[in-house]
């Protein structure tokens, strides 16, 4: 299945906690309802801290892939 299309992307690598969670919440807040919002992180707390974001806020983690340490994650805005 093709990936749904991408919003809008921040690139996180590079950075450690909270950086990569605070720049997801500012993406989030950046894009409307509907759309998606693409992070790429290398952070390894990035993980479990974004996906608990998504779930906090109501939002759906549509895709979480991790390439060799390199995080990515789709998250569809839900309102």
């Amino acid at each position: 299945m093709a990936d749904p299309k991408v919003n809008k992307t921040i690139d996180t690598v590079g950075l450690y906690c909270p950086v990569p969670l605070f720049k997801t919440r500012e993406g989030i807040d950046a894009i409307k309802a509907g759309e998606v919002l693409e992070i790429i992180a290398d952070d390894p707390a990035a993980e479990e801290d974004i996906k608990r974001f998504a779930k906090r806020t109501g939002n759906e983690l549509l895709k979480f892939e991790n390439n060799e340490g390199t995080l990515r994650f789709l998250i569809k805005k839900k309102k």
